[in-house]
């Protein structure tokens, strides 16, 4: 019975480490120049730096704007889009991040919290 126990307690803490790194992991989206993506469309006053490869809302509720990526630096991408006068710069790393899990490939990140474009609500990273 007790090693009944310390199996299940002990493929509990794996689970949770394993779930853990996976989230760290998804905090930072990968993005090259030339790549399409869908981000805020609030304007550069807002620092939500919402970005996810589907279309939806942003964590301000707004509709996002279909962008391209067009210089990746250390934790930040340019992006331009049709209606915005210059590039915006976007943070690469989330505060916030899709808790949809390994199947869900909308990799959406966030400063902010709120749901993602797949409708979950975003987890926070650290």
């Amino acid at each position: 019975m007790k090693k009944t126990l310390l199996v299940v307690v002990g493929m509990v803490l794996a689970l949770g480490l394993i779930a853990a790194a996976y989230a760290a992991l998804k905090s930072k989206i990968e993005l090259k120049a030339g790549d399409e993506i869908y981000a805020c469309n609030c304007g550069e006053a807002c620092n939500c730096d919402t970005m996810s490869r589907n279309a939806g809302k942003c964590t301000c509720g707004k509709e996002m704007i279909k962008a391209q990526v067009t210089r990746v630096e250390e934790g930040k991408a340019s992006l331009s889009a049709a209606g915005w006068e210059k590039e915006r710069t976007f943070k690469t790393a989330g505060q916030y991040a899709c808790a949809c899990g390994p199947a869900c490939k909308c990799d959406t990140i966030s400063q902010n919290q709120g749901k993602c474009t797949c409708g979950t609500d975003m987890q926070k990273v650290n």
